[in-house]
C-alpha cells in the first residue's frame, strides 16, 4: 500500500487550527444568541398581545366594540388554544411555519361564555432578527479571518525560527564548526525553539569532542607507528632474496600504506587541509595521470575544460577511484572527461547498497566477497579530498547490462569558482537512479 504524504508548512497548520477554532466558537456563539435573541422576541410578542387583549376586552365590555382586528368565536381559532380557553383561562399560541414572522394570538373568555380572540404577526420585530444574523455573520467571518491572519503572522515566526534552526544543524553537518543553532534563531521572545536549540548545541559540541578525542588518538596512533613500519620494512630490505622474504615485504609495504592512509584520514577530518590551487587543462591532465597509471583504461574526452584546483589532490582522487574500480569491479575500466565532469567506471557487481545510501565509510567494504581485499579507506579518502578541492563525489549504479553485470560509476563534479577554505560545495552521495 503506497501512502500520500501531504507536507504543510506549521504556519498554515496553525492558521487551519486557529480558524476552525474560531469558526466553531462563532457558530456556537452565533447560535446561542439567536435563540435568545428568539426566545426574547417571541415572549414579548406575547406580552404585547396579552396587553392588547386586555385593552380590547376592556373597551368591548363598556361600548361593544371591538378593536385592533380582535373576534368574538372567531373559527380560525387554533385547537390548543381553543382547549385552553375553554378551560376558562387566558391563554396565548404561537404559530411558527419557519418561513415567515410568527403568528401570535391571544384569547380570553367573556362572561357570556364567548372568547374574544385577536392575533398578529408583528414582522416588524422580528425583521431585527434578520438584520441580527445578519451582524453575527459579518462578526462571525470577522473572527475567522482574524484568526487566520494571526495564525499565519505566529505561525510564520515559529516556522522561520525554525527552518533557520534546520539550515544551521545542515551547515553544522557539513562540517562548519562555527556555527551556533541558538545564534542562528535569535529573537528576543524566548520558548520551546530555543531550548532545541540549546540542546542540539550542546549535543554536537559533545560529539565534536568526542570526535576529535577519537581523530587525536587515532593520529596518535599511526603517527608513532610510522617509525617502527619504516624500520620494519627496511629490514625486511635486508632479507636474502626468496619468497619468504617477498612475504614479509609485501606485508611490511601494505602496513605502512595503511598507516600512511590513516594519518591522511585522521587530516582530513580535521578541516586542516588546504588545496594549493593551479589553472589545470583537465582533459590533458587525466590523460597523462590515467595512463601512468594503467594503459588499459579507456579515457574519453568528450568536451576539454580547465580548472582552478589542486592536482596533487586531484590525481589523489582519481587514483583512489581507479584502484577502487580494479580491486573491486571488472574490466574494461572508462575514464570520461566532460567539461568539469569526471566519472570512473567498471564493469563489475556495482556499489553495495550500503554505501550508495550512506557514502563511503572508513574499515568498511561493503559485501562479503570484498573481505581482505582493502580497508575502505580509498573511497573515504577520495571523498575527503573532494571537499577539500570544493568538489562534489557521487556514486551510483549503471543499468543492468546483458551479461547480468551493472558496473560502479564515481562521478567527481569540480566547481566553477575556485574552492574556499572549507570547500565551497559539500560531498552529497547521491542515490542509485
Amino acid at each position: 500500500m503506497v501512502r500520500l504524504a501531504l507536507r504543510t508548512g506549521l504556519r498554515w497548520k496553525l492558521s487551519a487550527a486557529i480558524a476552525l477554532v474560531g469558526a466553531l466558537v462563532a457558530i456556537a456563539l452565533s447560535l446561542v444568541v439567536h435563540n435568545a435573541a428568539r426566545h426574547s422576541m417571541l415572549d414579548n410578542s406575547r406580552d404585547v398581545q396579552v396587553e392588547r387583549l386586555n385593552f380590547t376586552q376592556k373597551i368591548f365590555e363598556s361600548t361593544s366594540r371591538l378593536q385592533f382586528g380582535a373576534k368574538l368565536d372567531d373559527p380560525a381559532l387554533p385547537g390548543p388554544l381553543r382547549r385552553e380557553v375553554a378551560e376558562n383561562e387566558r391563554a396565548t399560541y404561537l404559530q411558527d411555519t419557519g418561513e415567515t414572522a410568527p403568528e401570535v394570538w391571544a384569547a380570553t373568555p367573556l362572561s357570556d361564555g364567548r372568547v374574544l380572540s385577536m392575533h398578529d404577526r408583528f414582522p416588524d420585530r422580528f425583521a431585527v432578527l434578520d438584520d441580527l444574523d445578519q451582524a453575527l455573520l459579518i462578526g462571525s467571518t470577522a473572527v475567522v479571518v482574524g484568526g487566520c491572519a494571526l495564525g499565519v503572522l505566529v505561525g510564520g515566526r515559529l516556522s522561520k525560527r525554525l527552518r533557520k534552526a534546520a539550515a544551521a544543524a545542515g551547515k553544522l553537518a557539513d562540517g562548519d564548526r562555527s556555527v551556533r543553532i541558538r545564534d542562528e534563531v535569535g529573537g528576543r521572545v524566548r520558548d520551546e525553539t530555543d531550548d532545541l536549540a540549546w540542546a542540539v548545541d550542546a549535543m554536537s559540541d559533545a560529539l565534536q569532542e568526542r570526535i576529535e578525542a577519537e581523530r587525536r588518538v587515532t593520529a596518535d596512533i599511526a603517527h608513532e607507528l610510522r617509525t617502527p613500519v619504516t624500520g620494519l620494512l627496511t629490514a625486511a630490505e635486508l632479507l636474502p632474496p626468496g619468497r619468504p622474504s617477498e612475504l614479509v615485504r609485501d606485508r611490511a609495504q601494505a602496513l605502512r600504506t595503511l598507516v600512511e592512509d590513516v594519518l591522511e584520514v585522521a587530516r582530513l577530518d580535521g578541516y586542516a587541509e588546504r588545496a594549493e590551487l593551479q589553472d589545470v587543462a583537465l582533459g590533458e591532465f587525466v590523460t597523462r595521470r590515467v595512463r601512468a597509471l594503467d594503459p588499459d583504461i579507456r579515457i574519453d574526452v568528450v568536451r576539454d575544460s580547465e580548472a582552478t584546483t589542486d592536482p596533487r589532490r586531484l590525481e589523489r582522487i582519481l587514483g583512489n577511484l581507479i584502484a577502487n574500480a580494479a580491486r573491486h569491479g571488472k574490466p574494461p575500466i572508462e575514464v570520461t572527461v566532460e567539461g568539469r565532469v569526471l566519472r570512473v567506471r567498471d564493469h563489475g557487481p556495482g556499489f553495495p547498497e550500503a554505501l550508495l545510501r550512506e557514502g563511503p565509510s572508513r574499515f568498511r567494504t561493503g559485501s562479503s566477497d570484498r573481505a581482505g581485499r582493502g580497508h575502505g579507506l580509498g573511497l573515504t579518502i577520495a571523498a575527503g579530498q573532494a571537499r577539500v578541492l570544493g568538489a562534489r563525489l557521487t556514486f551510483r549504479n549503471a543499468d543492468e547490462l546483458t551479461d547480468g553485470s551493472t558496473g560502479a560509476i564515481s562521478v567527481l563534479w569540480l566547481p566553477e569558482n575556485a574552492p574556499t577554505n572549507t570547500g565551497s560545495f559539500p560531498v552529497i552521495h547521491l542515490p542509485d537512479r
